[in-house]
């Protein structure tokens, strides 16, 4: 929908106008129809407005009566008619027909309590202009980005970080603890960010700000209550509760289309919304493209597929563009093809809706079920497994250590969640000494698993991918890729009532007849083909570690990997043999040496690139 900055400091007016309006600019591609600031002694709003709802009254900031209250806004609220309707009744007078208008009348009415009222995606600050407090929240989910940074000099706040660089107080400099976890994890895993003094306002999460200080709360948990029903029962229910979300998801003024794949979860959203047109992209290598099957799905529908083949020039041509948008370093290879679907999309629409949160709902990766040979590895002693499995960890990588520790030890102690690229001890091998200090794999997890003790084994997976993988990865790149390309993009899945009968469903339901997301699927197979109901989930592939094997792009990596800066951060002897080992043949490294690249690629562009031109303008 939209992108907001804003700041507390003690500038003079004229200086907070002249940095905010910098600011602004910065996330100009979130919201380029139109542009609103509001800025006192102390504050200072900014926004940048994608319209999409009340196209002509909805610009931000916006005020409530007397204007002692202003709020800027990203987001869309699904249920802000039935809460304006209680607003209404309790004497409350509108003036636009905005969601962003029904949260400031909210918090007059509710107080804080009103994030727990809101149905959607959000986040947001209200400022109040007698009182000098801020309070802000962002969504359950962490569907939209909320990051601050608070010092003596300034409280920084906004949806995307490279903003806060155009801001006088702001000292960027790289946050050291944050290197040797995203080798692992893939994204950036901790709370503060890559930008040192940066910080993720987390989901479920909002703050007060008053006097120089913030203090920050959970207005929300997810909570796993098993309720026993019928197994046909929840398959009526998921379809019922799908609709319900799509019908509230597809609310708007401007052309609504679905992003498909060949999966379960795109198709579902599809057939729920029955959109003019659906958009898929993918490779020319073999195996890299579910174009096919996105365009059978939609002819059977009844619905133009638009889609797209990316190449290899394109990919490696765009990805510092990438990192860019990402404002932190992310190696999910998956974001760049969502980049360019992005791209496609909104050469023809505003809005998409897309299957993002499925997986994590519903049990749908592969890591959540056990293979054949895993239930009979089970079938032996607890004792004689957990030693072996212990066992395993302390020696070096070989074929089946992994199968040994995931089936010997507890969950706790080697679940981190959807990826897991770099071995801590590998990660420190190829670090300077520098970057070697950080918090572990367990520290990270661990706060998360206590809250589960007692849940069982997919469930503790279940709930550790809502808090870490989805907000920090799938969402950050589905957010970030979408609003490149002021494209808004909606997950029905990731909805409080679709959440509440999730939450309830038997884990045995999720996981049966060796298929993942097991009663979604069923649900689905009501209303769509068997092939796209049951169809194994394979993501979004990307031939990069192919590619790698070609001079031509060997050397673009090796480019990177051999400029001056890298010294900095890695053992540059370590990392191109990496590099060249996967060159020839020796062994697959291509996630690894993608994780490195895209890191440098990030660093070049915020500390190097950038740099210089600061230093060209002044």
């Amino acid at each position: 929908m939209c992108g907001f900055v804003g700041f507390i400091d003690k500038n003079n007016i004229e200086t907070k106008k002249i940095a905010l309006e910098n600011m602004m600019n910065r996330i100009i591609h979130r919201g380029p129809d139109s542009a609103g600031t509001y800025v006192d002694e102390k504050a200072a709003l900014g926004f940048r407005r994608l319209s999409i709802i009340d196209l002509e009254h909805g610009s931000q900031p916006i005020y409530n009566e007397n204007k002692d209250l202003v709020i800027v806004f990203n987001g869309e609220i699904y249920n802000f008619q039935e809460i304006k309707e209680d607003l209404v009744s309790k004497g409350h007078t509108f003036l636009t027909h905005t969601d962003t208008e029904v949260i400031i009348h909210g918090f007059e009415e509710y107080g804080k309590d009103i994030v727990t009222k809101l149905r959607g995606m959000f986040a947001f600050v209200i400022w109040n202009t007698k009182t000098n407090v801020m309070f802000g929240a962002r969504d359950m989910f962490g569907i939209k980005p909320f990051y601050y940074s608070n010092t003596e000099d300034a409280f920084l706040f906004g949806s995307e970080i490279k903003s806060f660089i155009e801001h006088p107080c702001f000292h960027k400099e790289m946050n050291k603890s944050a290197l040797k976890p995203y080798l692992t994890f893939q994204y950036s895993a901790l709370n503060e960010t890559f930008f040192k003094g940066v910080y993720k306002l987390e989901p479920g999460h909002c703050f007060t700000y008053a006097n120089g200080k913030m203090e920050i709360e959970t207005y929300h948990s997810f909570q796993f209550h098993r309720e026993e029903k019928s197994f046909a029962s929840y398959v009526e229910e998921i379809e019922k509760v799908m609709r319900d979300s799509v019908k509230y998801h597809k609310i708007s003024d401007v052309k609504v289309g679905s992003f498909l794949s060949g999966g379960v979860d795109s198709s579902y959203i599809t057939e729920c919304l029955r959109p003019d047109q659906t958009f898929s992209v993918g490779f020319e290598n073999k195996g890299f493209s579910e174009v096919g099957y996105a365009e059978e799905l939609s002819e059977i529908l009844g619905i133009k597929n638009v889609n797209k083949t990316i190449q290899p020039d394109e990919f490696f041509d765009e990805m510092e563009n990438i990192q860019y948008y990402s404002d932190e370093p992310h190696a999910n290879l998956s974001a760049v093809p969502l980049y360019f679907l992005s791209r496609l999309a909104k050469e023809h629409v505003t809005v998409v809706l897309s299957g993002e949160g499925a997986d994590e709902l519903f049990g749908g990766y592969d890591s959540y079920a056990l293979s054949d040979m895993e239930k009979k590895y089970r079938k032996l002693p607890k004792g004689l497994r957990h030693a072996l499995g212990n066992f395993a960890t302390h020696l070096p990588k070989f074929r089946g250590r992994d199968f040994m520790e995931r089936n010997g030890l507890n969950v706790e102690d080697w679940y981190i969640g959807q990826a897991h690229i770099f071995d801590e001890k590998d990660a420190v091998k190829v670090l300077t000494p520098n970057y070697q200090k950080a918090p572990s794999l367990h520290e990270i997890t661990k706060p998360y698993f206590d809250k589960v003790k007692d849940a069982d084994e997919l469930t503790k997976k279940q709930y550790l991918d809502l808090h870490l993988w989805q907000p920090n990865d799938i969402l950050l790149k589905a957010d970030k890729m979408t609003m490149a390309h002021s494209l808004e993009l909606r997950v029905p899945f990731l909805d409080k009532k679709v959440m509440e009968l999730a939450s309830k469903i038997p884990s045995e339901y999720k996981l049966q007849n060796g298929l993942t997301k097991y009663v979604l699927r069923e649900s689905a197979y009501k209303v769509l083909p068997e092939e796209w109901a049951k169809r194994p989930k394979k993501g979004f592939p990307v031939p990069f570690s192919k590619w790698i094997l070609e001079e031509k792009y060997y050397k673009r990596v090796k480019d990177v990997f051999t400029m001056d800066f890298v010294s900095e951060f890695f053992d540059k002897e370590r990392i191109n043999k990496l590099l060249d080992d996967h060159y020839h043949q020796k062994t697959n490294n291509g996630r690894k040496v993608y994780t490195i690249y895209t890191f440098l690629l990030w660093y070049k562009v915020y500390f190097i690139d950038e740099n210089k031109s600061s230093l060209a303008l002044s």
